[in-house]
């Protein structure tokens, strides 16, 4: 199974050839899209090479999701907490965008960051109502999920979060509201200990669980790809199999030299004895 990246390749290289070149004047003005179709912006000028501008537009959010402006709730505090006077916060942002960033390149600190110590309950469960549109993939996510909760009591896996699957809403959702609580492939528990969220393990668990919808919906799509196509096969070789059993009608080719014979009557015999 394949996992997805937390950072943007390209955004990362960038920013990194940028740091690592400001002596350098360039010009950037890069446009691309990645996965989930989240677009990306960045512009650099040549009269200010420091100062980088990042635009970020993100899809569509789920209904149960809570967005202001376009971005998720407490986005625009995270960002102001974790860089500081690094970055400001353009607003509005670019045309066509939920987020634009100015980068001040010139003043990104040299000396290790803070760090900051937050209380830490005994464990967290994060629930996943799990909704497909298409009849063809809630089949297919349900028989992944299933699978997918049966592969944690693998040996192997002893150290993963506790995760279950039930077709049903768990009680931790007893007081969602009703929009919530509706979900045609069941849902997904995670139960979160302190383990799991220590030192750099808690960047690489707070991604899997972000991305975990478009996790499994990749697999799903990629399971419904690989059925189509062993169906195609399959069917191939069926039609094959009936083109071999059809009778073939080969004309009978005569040769000059070949003799062919006609059972002769009674009378027709004598008639030739006679002459």
């Amino acid at each position: 199974m394949i996992l997805l990246q937390s950072h943007s390749r390209f955004l990362l290289q960038t920013l990194l050839n940028r740091v690592q070149n400001l002596e350098k004047a360039v010009e950037l003005d890069y446009h691309w899209v990645e996965f989930d179709d989240v677009r990306y912006h960045i512009l650099v000028s040549m009269k200010n090479p420091n100062v980088l501008l990042l635009s970020v537009s993100l899809p569509i959010p789920p209904p149960e999701a809570v967005f202001i402006g376009g971005l998720p709730f407490g986005a625009i505090e995270a960002l102001k907490a974790a860089y500081g006077v690094v970055v400001q916060i353009l607003d509005p942002p670019r045309d066509g965008f939920n987020l634009t960033l100015k980068l001040n390149l010139g003043k990104l600190p040299l000396h290790e960051g803070s760090t900051s110590s937050f209380p830490k309950p005994d464990k967290v469960t994060v629930v996943f109502p799990m909704r497909f549109k298409d009849s063809i993939d809630i089949a297919f996510a349900t028989s992944f999920l299933q699978e997918f909760v049966e592969a944690r009591h693998t040996a192997g896996l002893n150290n993963a979060p506790p995760c279950l699957w039930s077709p049903n809403p768990p009680l931790e959702l007893k007081e969602a509201p009703a929009e919530a609580l509706s979900a045609n492939a069941g849902f997904v528990s995670f139960v979160i200990f302190p383990r799991h969220v220590e030192g750099k393990k808690l960047d690489r668990t707070v991604w899997n669980l972000s991305t975990f919808h478009a996790y499994v919906s990749y697999h799903v799509k990629c399971s419904e790809g690989f059925m189509h196509t062993r169906m195609r096969r399959r069917v191939e070789s069926m039609i094959q199999a009936l083109d071999r059993a059809k009778p073939r009608v080969e004309e009978k080719k005569k040769s000059p030299n070949s003799r062919s014979f006609k059972r002769l009557s009674l009378k027709e015999a004598r008639a030739n004895s006679i002459s």
